[in-house]
């Protein structure tokens, strides 16, 4: 399971346009009574004002997210776009496209928990457009 977290995480640098917000995994299991899934967490945190590139998950993935500090400004493609507070939580289905998502604050920081279900084959966990372009 732990080359797994590695394969993703490298893949996930790899991808990441040259953004300062980081990555820290926090959590990953197999779910033992869904076989070939997992549950992954990671912490993402925004410096002030940081935007994060358009993307989308892995398909195989339902998403939850739970602000843990600040405020994230979110848009999935064909909704409107909407700010998430510390204490707040929202969730991306699986193949949706985030299209917006960025530090609500230009002067503090935010941070956020994202906990996927996803398929325990699935390599990357993130993939960003390329040039603007949906994938």
């Amino acid at each position: 399971m732990k080359t797994l977290m590695t394969t993703l995480l490298a893949c996930a640098v790899l991808a990441t346009p040259a953004l300062a917000q980081s990555v820290t995994p926090k959590f990953e299991h197999m779910i033992t009574n869904i076989p070939g899934k997992s549950l992954i967490a990671v912490e993402v945190n925004f410096p002030p004002g940081e935007p994060s590139a358009p993307h989308y998950h892995a398909k195989s993935a339902f998403l939850y997210v739970y602000v843990l500090q600040g405020a994230i400004e979110s848009q999935l493609e064909g909704e409107a776009a909407h700010v998430y507070r510390a204490g707040d939580s929202f969730f991306e289905p699986p193949g949706a496209h985030h299209v917006l998502g960025r530090n609500a604050s230009a002067t503090e920081p935010a941070k956020l928990l994202a906990v996927f279900v996803v398929d325990s084959n699935d390599k990357a966990l993130t993939v960003f457009d390329k040039e603007g372009h949906k994938q």
